[in-house]
Order: C-alpha cells, then structure tokens, then sequence
C-alpha cells in the first residue's frame, strides 16, 4: 500500500502509514484507561511489538473525546526496520537507519527557516468545548502507573509559548497531570525554553498564553524533543526540514497559532504565581518514587478544540525503550554531534546508547584527524566535557564514552565492550563538578550529592596507541578472525545447517 507523501505533516496520515507497514494493533474491545492502557503499551515498549490503537476506552461516553494511540516513537522487533516508527515521524522510508533519521533532523540547522502558512481553519477546529462543559476528570485520560501521582493526559503532547515580545515562539514537550476540572500541572524546570520564557513572563507580571496540542504533525513532535538553539522558533525548523510550510491556525483564546491538523488543542494560560502538587510519576530513567510530589505551576484550560474521533497519542514511560529513549536520548546525541563539529572536535558521530537508559552518549572519533591535533588524552577528555556539558544539549546526558572507528555508536553491545575493556576507570576519565546535572536521574534527585550539580564524566575509551600511531589489535569476532572466503561459506550455508534465517 502506498504511504502518502503527507506523513510528515499530518498524525492521522502517520497513523495509516504504520497501519500500511503492518505495525498497528486496533484494539476495539473496551480498556480500562486506568492503569490497563498503560499496561498494555509498556508491555509493547518492552517487546518491540506493533503500537496499539484503543479505539473503546471504558468511560468514554459523548464527551470521551478521544482514542489513544500507545507507543507511537517505539522500536520494531525486527532489524531490519528497528527505527520504523521514527522514520515515518519524518516521512523516511522504513528501513532507515537512526544515522539518516538523524542527519535528517540536523539537516534544517543550516537552512534558512520556511515560515509557516497561517488558514482560517483546519480539522482541530471540528469540535470544541469551553467553559462548563470542560471536565478534564470526566475524560477517560491514561493512569500510566499506580504510584504515579495523578492521571497524566501529557506525556505525548506539544506546548506552544511565545517571549512576550513575541520573537520566539517555542514548541516542547514537558509531562503534565490533570489537576482538576480545568486545570493541568506540569514540569517547568530549568533551562527547558519552557521555563525560559515563563521566567520572561513572570517579569512582565503576567500569566503566559499558553497551547498544548496533541496529535500534531511527527515532524512538529520531533522537533520539539530536540534540544535546537534559543530563540529558534520550531514551527520555521520544522518547514526548513520538510521543504513545505506548516499551516497554523489561530487559537480562538489567545494570539498563539497551533498545527491545523492538530488532534486535540488545549488552550489556556500559564500561571506565574499558582502552583500545585505535580508527581511523582514513572519518568524515562524507569523509577517510580512513591510520594515524590513537587509543587510546580498550574496551567487554567479555557477551551479545548478537536478533530472529529480524535487521537491521543501516549508515551507510558519507563524502562527500555520508549518514546523518552528513541527522541529524547537520540536527538539529544544529534545536537550533540552538532556542537563538536562545530567546535572543532574531531567527532563524527553521536548516539545515546538505549542500554545507558540514554544518559551516556558515545562519541565517535576519527583517530587519524586526532592524531594530527597531538592532543594528550586529558586535554581531549576536558575539551569534549567543556563544549557538551556546558551547552544545553549536553544537559540530560552523565556521561560522555569516546569510542575509536571499529566501535559503532548505534550499537550499544559494541559502546559497552569498548568502555568496559578500553576505559580504565578514573585513570581514563575526566569528572565535571561545576556543570548544570539533571535531577530526574534517580542517582541525582535521590542520590548522594547536589540535586542539579555535577555528576558527570567523560571516560576515554580509546586505547593509548590511537592518540599516537593507531590501533594494535584485533578484534577476536566473526568479522574481523576469518577470512572473506570462510566467512561467505559459513553465510551461504547458514540455514542448509539448520540455523534461522539472518536479517
């Protein structure tokens, strides 16, 4: 079946593309949005298996408002399309590996930015609910884990804020939990753009105008997972990356424009002053610490506007591998690899391992163009440390592994052989104290040092021989022990043996 060329501007388009691929489960018997969607979804995060569609959630009476889409930016089990739902995020071909998905996401950082186009209308405009008929309790929004403090409808969803002066305007993701009625609270931490431009509203002494729009175009939602540079406003990224504008459309509650195509548009404000209980929740490093709450501000739902039969898209966080892995880590690495070059720093590629539950990320280095620079080992590990984890990108990720040209930083068995054989610990590493640390790793926000402070590393793991004339081993594996010629017969005769066929 033939994918349409609107995938990369259109979720229900991304929808019937996984459909087409066979990597869709519709599930039409009912299911229990508390705690048994949830379930269902990290069952499939934790096996690779096709994301599922719950088309009748308990509770979903005239006013259910949406379906939800589980899982949509997990792994597929086979190798030969792993990265397929995220390749379809950009409008790739399935079979893309997470070198091209990446590439693609980095090409935009060089291009002039394609303004969206703003409409009159679109399909979010279908539907819409305001004042007395908003009950975001009435909704049948996902449980996503039975310690978690509340139901959270966020988890998938982007938040459109502008800078009062109305020059940037910024696309995030930030988890969210229903309050009440008409009132959500969420993560506002430093330095997310989020809470950037909350401080220059609070300054202003004004609530922010604030969107949060669920089922935009994948393109839109992988965006605002990547750690892009201040002030660049996403919606211009986005177009730049797809060779087409976006079309927006204004929120009928304030001046901010949404995705036309949206699923699902909450509009509303930010507080500046109120805040509530938010958490704990089942966050991206795959703990839950029960009665870990945080007051955090409170965001006021003035109108929500829908497509007909909406979809809620949602990520049921946790351990390996979900949506926090395959974007955060991974478009994190990829602005990463940005930056190095950038610097100067022989780095040629970037990947955070999802073995690491993406808080390491490997940097591969060409050797022979280190070699030329005659940099000691320490000075190498302290440029690297200084230009990543001063720099927002570097912000999420502990610790940084250098890897030498046979180890491929996609695969996370080779990054661990090359740092548990190469990397002698401490002597091979250089530790950052005097950097921002990220709180939401359990070994920081509930460990045995500053909450936000330090805790990171660069470990070396090239051997002493590739700072001077180049490697001296051999690797004792499949490829590099036998000959070309034993090799082809063994592949030849792989399944004649009686051995499964190889992807």
């Amino acid at each position: 079946m033939a994918v349409t060329s609107d995938v990369d501007h259109s979720f229900r388009a991304f929808v019937e593309a996984l459909k087409a691929d066979d990597d869709l489960v519709e599930i039409n018997s009912e299911i229990d949005p508390h705690l048994e969607v949830a379930a269902i979804t990290r069952l499939v995060c934790e096996t690779d298996d096709k994301a599922p569609l719950f088309n009748n959630l308990k509770g979903m009476g005239k006013n259910g408002l949406f379906r939800i889409l589980g899982a949509p930016a997990s792994l597929r089990k086979s190798k030969h399309d792993r990265y397929g739902r995220l390749a379809r995020h950009l409008a790739l071909p399935p079979t893309a590996s997470m070198r091209q998905i990446l590439d693609k996401m980095l090409s935009a950082s060089t291009l002039p930015p394609l303004d969206p186009r703003i409409v009159e209308t679109g399909p979010v405009k279908e539907h819409s609910l305001e004042g007395d008929e908003i009950d975001l309790t009435a909704l049948p929004v996902p449980m996503v884990h039975q310690a978690d403090g509340g139901k959270y409808i966020q988890t998938y969803g982007m938040y459109i804020v502008q800078s009062p002066d109305g020059q940037w305007t910024n696309w995030s993701i930030a988890r969210a939990m229903v309050k009440d009625k008409n009132h959500l609270v969420g993560l506002v931490i430093e330095p997310q753009h989020l809470w950037q431009i909350h401080q220059m509203w609070k300054k202003e002494g004004k609530d922010v105008p604030w969107a949060l729009c669920f089922g935009v175009p994948p393109a839109a939602i992988m965006a605002s997972s990547m750690p892009i540079p201040d002030g660049v406003t996403e919606a211009g990224y986005v177009g730049a990356m797809t060779g087409r504008a976006l079309e927006l459309v204004k929120c009928d509650t304030n001046h901010l424009h949404v995705p036309a195509n949206s699923e699902i548009v909450l509009e509303g404000t930010l507080s500046i002053t109120e805040t509530a209980d938010e958490g704990p929740f089942g966050e991206m490093h795959g703990y839950v610490f029960p009665g870990d709450s945080h007051q955090c501000p409170v965001y006021t739902v003035n109108k929500i506007t829908y497509r007909s039969n909406p979809i809620l898209p949602l990520s049921s966080c946790g351990r390996l591998t979900d949506e926090t892995h395959t974007m955060i880590g991974s478009l994190a690495a990829a602005e990463i690899r940005k930056i190095c070059q950038q610097a100067g720093l022989p780095i040629t590629d970037a990947f955070a391992p999802f073995e690491s539950q993406v808080t390491w990320v490997a940097l591969k280095v060409d050797t022979a163009k280190l070699r030329e620079l005659r940099w000691t080992a320490k000075d190498f590990q302290k440029k690297v440390g200084d230009v990543v984890f001063n720099h927002k990108a570097g912000y999420t990720i502990h610790r940084l592994v250098l890897v030498g040209k046979d180890i491929d930083p996609y695969e996370g068995k080779d990054v661990m052989w090359a740092f548990a054989t190469r990397c002698r610990p401490n002597a091979d590493e250089t530790f950052f104290e005097d950097v921002r640390g990220f709180p939401l790793i359990p070994y920081m926000g509930h460990g045995t040092g500053p909450r936000t402070q330090g805790g990171k590393v660069v470990s070396d793991a090239l051997m002493p021989t590739e700072y001077t004339t180049g490697a001296d081993w051999e690797a004792a594996d499949f490829e590099h022990s036998y000959p070309e010629e034993v090799k082809s017969r063994v592949r030849a005769n792989w399944e004649a043996l009686g051995f499964r066929k190889q992807e």
